[in-house]
């Protein structure tokens, strides 16, 4: 979805291009911030028709309810057939990609560039999906090491991402934080 969620207006987000000067980028977020994306959800991902899509849309074409970079059924996604679209949350991976790996651009200015900002947001996917839970596993009786290791585990997943490093740190730190957070099963009671 392409808009703010805490906002009341929709309005084209400002990217700057390859000439300009790149976006400040902030520290990074598990909410995402569609205004500093460009629809990358509504572009990159595949929907198959059905309770949570009212379309079959193959995954690097753009949504047919995109304008610009804003969804132009925000306001009705539900009642329209696309729940699946509220319930859909990048944590924040799309505007890392958009303002850290590619300096603001849009695949909209910029075609050729899509097809590496699709493989970056799924690759940025994955690493932030493992955030999300690491997030959740301080709600957990950590011992003070277990702690530690979530702390450095999240330092590694937010830490500049660069073009040299992404695929390095796709592979690797996934792995790292599914092995730690199954290290924590102790702490979770199994409902009989």
């Amino acid at each position: 979805m392409a808009t703010r969620p805490d906002s009341d207006t929709e309005s084209e987000p400002e990217f700057v291009t390859n000439s300009g000067a790149p976006r400040n980028c902030p520290t990074p977020s598990l909410v995402a911030d569609c205004a500093s994306c460009a629809a990358l959800c509504c572009v990159g991902l595949a929907l198959d028709r059905g309770d949570a899509f009212a379309i079959d849309k193959p995954a690097g074409q753009p949504c047919p309810n995109l304008g610009g970079h804003l969804c132009t059924i925000h306001d009705t996604l539900d009642a329209d057939g696309f729940s699946g679209c509220t319930a859909f949350d990048c944590h924040g991976a799309g505007q890392r990609v958009v303002q850290e790996l590619h300096a603001g651009a849009s695949w909209r200015d910029q075609p050729d560039i899509l097809r590496q900002m699709m493989d970056d947001f799924l690759d940025l996917r994955r690493i932030h999906d493992q955030w999300h839970l690491l997030d959740a596993a301080a709600a957990l009786p950590l011992t003070d090491q277990e702690k530690q290791a979530r702390e450095q585990l999240i330092a590694a997943i937010t830490a500049p991402v660069t073009r040299a490093n992404l695929t390095d740190r796709a592979i690797h730190l996934p792995l790292r934080a599914a092995q730690f957070l199954t290290s924590l099963r102790h702490h979770v009671t199994r409902k009989p």
